[in-house]
């Protein structure tokens, strides 16, 4: 099985590799694993062998499989809630505001390295741990489009987060649909359309200081 990153010198012994690159070697070999195998299939074995490694290696950076599952989840929904944030910031007109979020969802789920499954798709949701990160990034990226939508209509915190909450709710659900059903649209088609959808809703709320 070809790792991640080969780990050994030709003469076969182990590179000795600064901590936080092995940490992202071994985050990377994880991830590959548990996107072929779900998390329940893979074992520390196939995350060692996959990453060059032997297994102690392996549990000198992450005590178990549970641990390492996490770290990946925290970096990917770190990352995504970033790219909302920034689509947030990037503009002061709305309406590419809302193509910003729509595309950082399409984006993620279109990424070759299926990261994704890990958040969306995991056999492990039920996990405690698991669930209060996927809220977490939920919660996150509602609140970062809520700040948005506050500033702009001057309607209540609580109407302004159920409509972050719709906006969120159809970019995830639109780029999983059109993911699973073969990417049938262009991806920017796809996103074109999704916006178009979201951004005839926001529009409909005037702007902050404007009469409805």
């Amino acid at each position: 099985m070809t790792s991640v990153t080969s780990g050994m010198q030709a003469a076969g012994r182990p590179v000795r590799l600064p901590r936080s690159a092995r940490r992202k070697q071994l985050l990377a070999a994880a991830q590959q694993v548990f996107v072929a195998q779900g998390y329940h299939a893979a074992a520390m074995d196939d995350i060692a062998e996959r990453a060059g490694v032997s297994k102690p290696v392996l549990y000198q950076h992450f005590p178990g499989k549970l641990e390492l599952y996490l770290a990946l989840l925290d970096t990917h929904c770190d990352a995504l809630v970033d790219r909302v944030r920034r689509a947030m910031a990037a503009t002061t007109d709305n309406k590419e505001r809302v193509r910003g979020a729509m595309q950082a969802y399409f984006d993620f789920v279109d990424h070759e390295s299926e990261a994704f499954r890990l958040v969306f798709e995991s056999d492990l949701r039920h996990e405690p741990a698991v669930a209060e990160r996927v809220e977490r990034l939920e919660q996150s990226s509602i609140a970062a489009i809520t700040d948005t939508i506050m500033a702009d209509t001057g309607v209540s915190r609580a109407r302004a987060e159920l409509l972050a909450a719709g906006l969120v709710g159809a970019a995830e659900t639109a780029a999983r649909f059109w993911l699973a059903g073969g990417r049938q649209v262009r991806k920017a088609e796809a996103v074109q359309l999704v916006t178009a959808l979201g951004w005839r809703g926001i529009a409909s709320f005037p702007l902050h200081g404007e009469q409805a």
